[in-house]
């Protein structure tokens, strides 16, 4: 698994740091900032629910 983000396109919901906070975490002014790009299976779940509930589209998650 790997994650892309796209900070362009980000609207600052947070949904992506609330579901995976190991791998995303927001800046000041709430855009996304990817931690992880190769997330651990552990944190999995939480990575493709961030890349489902993202309204935005900034989050992909690439199934290798």
């Amino acid at each position: 698994m790997r994650v892309t983000v796209d900070s362009e396109r980000c609207v600052g919901a947070g949904q992506c740091a609330l579901n995976a906070p190991e791998v995303f975490d927001q800046d000041e002014d709430g855009i996304v900032v990817l931690l992880v790009r190769e997330p651990r299976e552990a944190d999995a779940e939480g990575v493709r629910a961030a890349g489902d509930l993202c309204p935005s589209g900034s989050v992909t998650v690439h199934e290798d």
